[in-house]
């Protein structure tokens, strides 16, 4: 049981994901700057948001939809760091973990999702009710697509355990130096895009729009509940890609630790670009993207999966 807690509570679980999320925050506020010629903020700015927003008054609507108002952004924080246990866990030691572990890990990925659905449901605001029906229709247009495109690694690699998919590509290489690997990662990086909720996906949230969408009526400790849920997914979903496409996470040695960092900044980077260099594209288009060419894209990368390519 302890051993449990501290997986959980400390590291990697929320403590070590927390702090990793809120500085991969600020890497992506930092390049975002100097892409836009200003300076950006301090490495402590994130940090200091989530405390400013951990001190401020928390509104929470009366009525039978209280409990739920409250209990939903809790749901991420509980879910994000029980992969990101899983993922570290399963890289440091691929022997452990149970058979199947990878399905766990794609269905607790959709929490953070179905979290800000039910707490936008709840608001009782028509802008909240309006992104949550952008994120209903977003979340079932990319599940698809990013579960045929971790089928096609695990065809690949023949195994559905975390673990046995690092260790697969110690020994045949990593997964994205093959056509169906390169393919299914390109999916994969979409997919995860869109669960951060960057754009050219940003439509559920859409200030300009919709004013923060399901996220409108929440403040204070809430909305810092939810806003961490979203830091720690910048941190969590690059590791994620990195075990399942570029040969895990071999954190046990000095060269191994810095050969990870390499591999995680290079795809931050990637989330960072994609972010800075497209338009917010409307939640019919974005529905559209995923369910015709990154899904043909998934299952182009699953066929040739199955023939070993």
């Amino acid at each position: 049981m302890i051993e449990f807690l501290y997986y959980f509570l400390i590291m990697p679980g929320l403590l070590f994901t927390a702090v990793a999320g809120l500085l991969s925050t600020w890497i992506d506020r930092k390049v975002t700057a100097r892409i836009q010629w200003r300076r950006g903020p301090s490495w402590y700015q994130p940090f200091a948001d989530i405390l400013k927003l951990l001190g401020k008054e928390t509104f929470v609507p009366k009525g039978p939809a209280k409990i739920a108002f409250i209990s939903t952004p809790m749901l991420g924080l509980i879910a994000v760091p029980i992969v990101s246990a899983m993922l570290w866990h399963s890289n440091i030691n691929s022997n452990a973990g149970y058979l199947g572990n990878l399905v766990v890990v794609i269905l607790l990925l959709t929490v953070p999702s179905l979290a800000l659905i039910m707490g936008g449901s709840v608001s009782k605001n028509p802008l909240s009710a309006l992104g949550v029906k952008r994120e209903l229709r977003l979340l079932s247009a990319y599940e698809l697509p990013f579960v045929i495109a971790v089928l096609a690694v695990a065809v690949k690699t023949n195994s559905i355990l975390l673990g046995g998919i690092a260790s697969h590509q110690l020994i045949h290489g990593m997964n994205i130096a093959s056509i169906s690997g390169s393919i299914a990662f390109l999916v994969s990086l979409m997919v995860a895009q869109a669960q951060l909720g960057f754009v050219p996906f940003e439509s559920t949230e859409a200030e300009q729009e919709i004013e923060g969408g399901p996220m409108l009526e929440y403040s204070g400790k809430l909305l810092a509940a939810f806003k961490l849920v979203k830091a720690m997914l910048l941190f969590t979903l690059p590791v994620l890609l990195i075990t399942l496409f570029l040969g895990g996470v071999n954190a046990y040695t000095l060269s191994g630790a810095l050969w990870f960092i390499l591999k995680y900044i290079i795809i931050l980077t990637l989330i960072i670009l994609i972010k800075n260099t497209n338009p917010r594209i409307r939640i019919d288009q974005a529905v559209r993207f995923f369910r015709w060419p990154m899904t043909i894209l998934a299952l182009i990368a699953l066929v040739l999966a199955l023939k070993g390519w």
